[in-house]
């Protein structure tokens, strides 16, 4: 059973692990940009490296589109959810993505003694599952063609 240890690991030697952080004093304009600049769906809110919440896309939808706010104006922490969801490195990959569907999100920071660590997401627990899949796949193809491929 794959932990989101390795999960992590691999996004870091990716150079995609790292965690792109917000302020909760920030405003909601400035996190949107900095989403869009980095093609993300969430933001992990600190303060000192301490997960205190997490803004995503659906939330600057909800809290702040939907009820006519201006972005400039709304701090992250007014419309942020917290508190949040985090799960530990090793937290097994199948317990993950339980939470993530019974709790319908998509986004979840990975935080060791309170400190975070790293963010997965349902696309990387759904590419996990994939090269799994993958795997399986060439060693029964080589256990029914008798060893050759």
């Amino acid at each position: 059973m794959i932990h989101v240890r390795e999960l992590i690991e691999r996004k870091t030697g990716e150079h995609t692990g790292d965690v792109q952080t917000i302020e909760r004093s920030a405003s909601v304009l400035d996190a949107a940009r900095l989403m869009n600049r980095h093609k993300i769906g969430a933001l992990v809110v600190t303060d000192h490296g301490a997960v205190k919440g997490i803004l995503t896309e659906r939330d600057v939808m909800t809290r702040v589109v939907a009820e006519a706010k201006a972005p400039a104006h709304t701090t992250v922490e007014s419309v942020m959810t917290s508190p949040v969801l985090t799960c530990e490195p090793a937290s097994k990959l199948g317990e993950v993505r339980k939470v993530m569907r019974e709790r319908r999100i998509r986004h979840l920071p990975v935080a060791d003694a309170g400190r975070l660590v790293g963010m997965i997401s349902i696309g990387d627990l759904n590419m996990a599952d994939q090269e799994t899949l993958v795997e399986t796949i060439k060693t029964m193809e080589v256990y029914i063609s008798g060893g050759q491929l």
